[in-house]
């Protein structure tokens, strides 16, 4: 779910629409939480869909942690688009953060490469990045980037309005709640991307 002080405006002919804020929502505020009106697909599903419609939820879902079930949000979110200077950073606590100050009339946006994707697509030129395209591979070399941004947003987390915040979810809340305060570590987004269990048996068998 997008935060409630957003709507779905047309940007300009080349992006199409985007997420704008209607009113000013400060750094550390959720700005969009994965919920439970979410649509979940599996994955076998989807592949079996007609071409028109599996062009669709192509283009709108993301895919799971573990790759078989393609996301579909319900409202408006589906249609945040990239940057390569997200407004939002994501978290792996399936819920992303405003990443800096954002102004009635700015878009919300986020780093396509952070959700991961299956190819390589080419993207708007911006000013101030080398980046031209998103990756499937980016998490190897920005996590470290997106870490930072996530934790400096978390630092104010307890002192904006969190009108999102009763949707985090029951396993992440005493997590997120250490994280805002201080007391833990902020899990690095790499763990959605890496499995850790996979990488100990490596070890072992090393």
């Amino acid at each position: 779910m997008m935060h409630p002080d957003t709507e779905l405006r047309f940007i300009n002919d080349v992006i199409g629409v985007g997420i704008v804020a209607t009113k000013f929502i400060p750094k550390g505020t959720i700005a969009w939480i994965s919920d439970d009106l979410e649509m979940t697909l599996k994955k076998d599903f989807v592949e079996s869909l007609d071409e028109l419609r599996r062009r669709v939820v192509d283009k709108y879902s993301y895919l799971s942690d573990d790759g078989e079930y393609h996301i579909l949000h319900w409202d408006h979110a589906k249609y945040m688009n990239h940057s390569f200077h997200p407004t939002c950073i994501d978290t792996v606590f399936e819920f992303n953060l405003a990443e800096r100050d954002i102004h009635p009339g700015e878009q919300l946006t986020c780093d396509y490469g952070i959700v991961g994707v299956d190819e390589d697509f080419e993207c708007v030129h911006e000013e101030g990045t080398s980046r031209t395209r998103v990756r499937a591979d980016d998490y190897l070399y920005f996590s470290q980037e997106w870490d930072e941004m996530a934790r400096e947003a978390f630092k104010y987390f307890n002192s904006v309005e969190q009108p999102l915040k009763h949707l985090i979810k029951k396993e992440y809340a005493e997590e997120v709640k250490a994280v805002a305060a201080g007391l833990l570590p902020l899990p690095s987004i790499l763990t959605l991307f890496v499995d850790e269990s996979e990488d100990d048996d490596e070890e072992d068998e090393a």
